[in-house]
């Protein structure tokens, strides 16, 4: 038995950081650095190792050279891979700008099945919207989605999420979803089918209702280096406090701290802190309110 199964896809992130301007039509642009990492469902199959749960991943990885070197670099992090293994892996170019990021992926078609996921018998699964259907019975289920899943489900959520743990959606993904204009009446709107719902609101943190109750968590100001990441990584922090039975107020600012802090390094894999990281981070935040007080 594991802590956490991460069902979705896993990527080749290829970051081009050091970007003065994104290239136009013909254009030609250089970058000051090029990284390698994984990426997608990987990104937060990493927070949650480095932050102490075991942690699998059912996701399609390639037999490819870009396959070859995912499957080694989850592996160091102590991550299980469950499978399946395909032809080719799903690749993204990632391109910081800013205080955001573009991104071009490949991504090919594949099928996941539910066999892998109970023979991991996880304590809880965190899946796309999409996959809802492979969870096990009794599991909980903590739900993602990307831009197409926000498209393809807007004002029409699967009667499947009602019997999820939470959704997490970032503040676009959560308006198309429900037609609000807020992120505080998305995720209103969203604990109406979901039992808890989370909305990311970037360098503003993240708003979480559950019960009609709304609970928000500030983010902390720290310099953005690359964003990439930084919703998967809360999506682990989160789900780990949770695990751990930490209240809903409690979970929600540690995940936004989590996230935060991911922002001052490239890539996503990469820049996930540890658990003592964040411990520290908490530390130092406390003191600083404490002072403030204090002097108030």
């Amino acid at each position: 038995m594991i802590d956490v199964a991460c069902v979705g896809t896993v990527y080749l992130d290829l970051t081009f950081e050091g970007l003065d301007e994104l290239p136009g039509p013909g254009q030609e642009r250089f970058a000051r650095e090029l990284h390698a990492t994984p990426g997608g469902m990987a990104i937060t199959a990493v927070g949650l190792v480095r932050l102490g749960a075991s942690t699998a991943l059912v996701a399609p990885v390639g037999r490819d050279l870009a396959g070859s070197f995912v499957r080694k670099q989850l592996e160091a992090e102590g991550i299980l891979l469950a499978g399946p293994e395909v032809e080719r892996t799903a690749v993204t170019v990632v391109v910081p700008h800013g205080e955001d990021r573009a991104m071009t992926t490949f991504e090919p078609d594949t099928a996941l099945g539910r066999e892998a996921l109970e023979r991991l018998e996880p304590r809880a699964v965190i899946t796309r919207i999409d996959a809802l259907g492979l969870v096990p019975n009794g599991a909980p289920a903590y739900v993602v989605l990307g831009d197409q899943q926000a498209d393809r489900f807007a004002r029409s959520l699967p009667a499947a999420l009602a019997g999820a743990r939470a959704l997490i959606a970032n503040r676009s993904e959560a308006l198309r979803l429900t037609g609000e204009a807020t992120a505080d009446g998305a995720a209103l709107a969203l604990a109406e089918s979901v039992e808890t719902a989370v909305v990311t609101c970037g360098r503003e943190g993240a708003v979480a209702a559950c019960g009609g109750e709304l609970v928000v968590a500030p983010a902390p100001e720290i310099p953005v280096r690359d964003s990439t990441g930084a919703g998967d990584l809360l999506t682990a922090a989160y789900v780990w406090g949770d695990l751990e039975g930490r209240p809903l107020a409690e979970r929600l600012r540690r995940a936004v701290v989590y996230a935060a802090l991911s922002v001052r390094t490239a890539t996503g894999a990469g820049s996930a802190p540890t658990l003592d990281e964040l411990e520290r981070a908490l530390a130092g935040a406390i003191v600083q309110e404490s002072t403030a007080k204090e002097h108030s």
